[in-house]
């Protein structure tokens, strides 16, 4: 019986007193540098609690420029909410589009490494994604600038997009794109009411 004890506790030894007894190599400078670049970058700041801030349950009145004459008004709902440790906001939109059930998912975020606010949209309307970026001020009022694929023409076509509080719980979002004299034209506004908590 002591035998088997004894090689038990040698084999034991083996395998973990040499993982233990090695320290690893020191980074080098070089090396230290690189992970201190990647926690700065990975590190949510000011902008990401900018965003928390948004998190909540949103009404919403969409009005849509589809030609010349008065808007298409739609109403639908919004949730925000933050996902991985506070650094990404997600947007789920749960509405009616020119009289069809409409549904809608964005990411919103802020990108230490540009210093610059990001969104990517994608919808129901399509199966397609809209890339955007843009700058925003302290009070969350944004502009930004994106592309979209037209199912139309099937060209990429770009978009202007701004964001504006006219009050604590009121946010008007208004979109531009290339109207059919090739001007900028207003194609899209939304006003989200924030539901109390």
């Amino acid at each position: 019986m002591n035998r088997m004890r004894i090689q038990a506790f040698v084999v034991l030894a083996t395998l973990v007193l040499p993982a233990s007894a090695a320290e690893p190599p020191a980074p080098s400078a070089e090396e230290q540098a690189a992970m201190e670049a990647y926690q700065k970058a990975a590190a949510p700041g000011p902008e990401h609690a900018q965003l928390a801030a948004m998190a909540g349950t949103y009404d919403m009145t969409v009005r849509s420029w589809y030609g010349p004459g008065e808007p298409a008004t739609d109403k639908g709902t919004a949730t925000r909410r933050m996902i991985l440790g506070n650094r990404v906001m997600v947007e789920d939109v749960d509405a009616t589009m020119m009289g069809q059930p409409f549904q809608g998912q964005g990411l919103h975020g802020y990108d230490n490494v540009t210093r610059r606010y990001w969104s990517v949209w994608n919808d129901s309307m399509g199966t397609g994604v809209m890339l955007s970026d843009g700058e925003c001020d302290a009070k969350g009022n944004c502009s930004f600038t994106g592309r979209f694929n037209d199912p139309v023409g099937g060209a990429g076509r770009a978009a202007r997009m701004t964001t504006r509080w006219t009050d604590a719980s009121t946010e008007v979002f208004e979109m531009y794109g290339p109207g059919p004299d090739g001007k900028e034209a207003k194609m899209m506004e939304i006003t989200y009411r924030k539901r109390g908590p």
